[in-house]
């Protein structure tokens, strides 16, 4: 279709990109600049909300120069017994988190948005239950030497296509919304849009 508009994904999520790139989507990656610890520094509301926040600003701010080409942006949140949490800065704050996350149920918050000329045209948010076994000290300890650096890729300190699913007994969601992007949703807005083949 050679009236289909381009697609931008402003995210440095190799993760995202993959998800498109496999579901055979063409688009281009273009980072955003917003600040995102001081965005979420300054905003006060839950998983869902800060999620959707996040995404759009990403959006919003690459579709400022973008015209009416279609910009998509996304963001995920973890929450955990009332908490919000970042990606781990470090291995000792990975250890700290999961030792927190064990046993318990943590809620990944994932939000999707598209933005053209500067604003937000949709937005989505979905939510995913996973909840940790109680792994013993010495099993977070093999996990991270296993897994390294790794970790600090990913808010929950996993990635569950790896040695990552060994932390769990329970998952509730969408496959895509524990990755970061709700895709089938996405999808359906993109072909109401005139933007995927229908």
């Amino acid at each position: 279709m050679s009236d289909t508009p381009t697609l931008i994904l402003a995210s440095r999520s190799g993760v995202r990109a993959m998800l498109l790139e496999n579901a055979g989507v063409h688009f281009r990656v273009e980072v955003s600049p917003v600040d995102e610890a001081a965005a979420k520094a300054d905003f006060g509301g839950d998983g869902d909300a800060l999620a959707v926040h996040l995404a759009e600003l990403k959006a919003e701010s690459v579709s400022e120069q973008a015209g009416q080409q279609i910009v998509i942006g996304a963001d995920q949140v973890l929450s955990c017994n009332g908490r919000l949490y970042d990606k781990p800065r470090h291995l000792k704050e990975a250890r700290a988190n999961l030792c927190e996350f064990r046993g318990n149920t943590h809620t990944l918050h994932s939000a999707v948005t598209v933005a053209r000329g500067g604003k937000t045209e949709w937005s989505f948010v979905a939510q995913a239950h996973l909840t940790m076994r109680d792994f013993s000290d010495e099993f977070v300890d093999h996990y991270l030497r296993r897994c390294g650096e790794k970790v600090m890729k990913s808010v929950g300190c996993y990635q569950l296509e790896g040695p990552g699913i060994q932390l769990f007994e329970r998952i509730d969601g969408d496959y895509f919304t524990i990755l970061g992007l709700p895709l089938l949703p996405l999808f359906s807005h993109l072909r109401q849009e005139g933007a995927l083949e229908k």
